[in-house]
């Protein structure tokens, strides 16, 4: 997946390691990376929610490692995707892991609601609503 660079270059995304407060390592973020210019950007679909999270460590983390794709299903979208073999995450690969998670979760949600589970259905619904973010751009 890529998208064109200020520098006229192209930019591709890749699942990068974020370091916070020189203590918290966050694996497997989506990042942007030009090769043509060094410039970075955290993937606008999972923005807000590395916002959050880093917002939640506070100023003063404890040490320690954060796989990202646990925490955000666009994130283990794209790491199912990659994990298709290829060196770069191709959109096909992406739609496709994408429509497989979604099955899976909606298939939990089915579960959820079977047994009358308010809290597991409503966690469930955030997820997929993770999943609505235009994944493709």
């Amino acid at each position: 997946m890529k998208k064109r660079c200020d520098c006229g270059d192209t930019k591709q995304l890749h699942l990068r390691t974020v370091i916070y407060a020189r203590k918290v390592n966050i694996t497997r973020v989506p990042v942007y990376s030009c090769s043509g210019c060094g410039s970075s950007e955290v993937y606008t679909g999972v923005k807000d929610d590395i916002g959050k999270l880093i917002g939640q460590l506070g100023a003063k983390p404890v040490p320690r490692t954060i796989p990202f794709d646990q925490v955000n299903e666009l994130a283990g979208v794209l790491s199912l995707a990659l994990a298709a073999g290829e060196d770069s995450l191709r959109e096909r690969d992406v739609a496709q892991a994408a429509e497989q998670r979604t099955n899976d979760l909606l298939d939990l949600w089915l579960i959820a609601a079977s047994l009358g589970d308010e809290q597991w259905k409503s966690e469930l619904q955030g997820r997929l609503s993770q999943l609505r973010v235009p994944y493709i751009s």
